[in-house]
């Protein structure tokens, strides 16, 4: 299926994670060219970038997405190459990485984790969105799409991380009110978020390394198995798309087996090392 996305030029903050690194390779599939964002690990980034065959198609870019001004730049030197940015996709994000109860969490933890990824949500929104207004829209119709990765720690809490939670939830309020102002720039322009569960990514594989982590996880969820990164890109790959999702805007898209804030599956009913097979699985 032709998803409208060939040239098109996109933008993807934190692409140096396992999402951020499926989502270059799912929008270089549907032939768009994408501008990599890339921060503490934007040598990595680089490098892994030059092994792909797509790599004359891409650029990446160094900012931090706590500094605004950084952000205005990064999305300036996309525009000096391919003159404007079709697609943002703020995807940047970091978790605590131990669970502490809120009544004993530190300062310095809260304020980075909500700067990274509230603030740095904004500030790459608003550096998309000025660079919308200096391009205009497309002359063909079809409308500007900003993305936004939050998280179902957003809609039901995660113990030990209010930090994480709370600063995910707060992009579903950013997501309604700028699907609202996009269209004073763009018409057509959309705004939509990706809700990804549990997703078995670096981050994530050290914290489900025990089969009972595992088996707990999946107990919340119909379907036993966890996301693999590009289930979640596949998912803002179709949300971009002008044809597939031309009127879909200020819309939450949860991709998480059916979670419920709620246990579905005994314990003796989960088969961990099946669980783990099917995420090494191709595909």
């Amino acid at each position: 299926m032709d998803l409208g996305l060939q040239d098109k030029v996109v933008f993807i903050s934190g692409a140096s994670g396992g999402i951020g690194r499926a989502l270059a390779q799912c929008f270089a599939a549907e032939g768009a060219r994408v501008a990599l964002h890339g921060h503490r690990q934007w040598e990595k980034l680089t490098e892994w970038l030059s092994q792909q065959a797509w790599s004359d198609r891409a650029m990446t870019v160094r900012a931090d997405v706590t500094v605004a001004r950084e952000m205005d730049s990064a999305l300036r030197s996309v525009e000096k190459r391919w003159g404007r940015v079709d697609v943002c996709v703020a995807n940047a994000g970091i978790c605590g990485p131990s669970e502490v109860p809120l009544v004993d969490i530190d300062e310095e933890r809260v304020r980075e984790v909500v700067d990274v990824n509230l603030l740095g949500a904004v500030w790459t929104a608003r550096a998309f969105l000025k660079a919308l207004v200096r391009s205009g829209p497309r002359q063909d119709g079809e409308g500007a799409v900003l993305l936004f990765t939050g998280s179902t720690a957003g809609r039901f809490g995660e113990r030990g991380h209010a930090d994480y939670a709370s600063s995910k939830a707060a992009l579903v309020g950013l997501m309604m009110t700028l699907k609202n102002e996009i269209v004073d720039i763009d018409p057509y322009a959309r705004v939509n978020l990706v809700e990804p569960g549990w997703t078995m990514t670096e981050m994530v594989r050290e914290h489900l390394s025990s089969p009972e982590k595992l088996t707990g996880v999946v107990q919340t969820m119909p379907l036993r198995q966890l996301a693999r990164a590009q289930d979640i890109a596949r998912t803002v790959v179709f949300l971009a798309s002008p044809l597939a999702a031309r009127h879909v805007s200020g819309q939450v898209v949860t991709v998480a087996g059916g979670m419920e804030g709620r246990v579905l599956w005994q314990t003796d009913q989960v088969d961990a090392a099946e669980v783990l097979r099917r995420l090494d699985e191709g595909g």
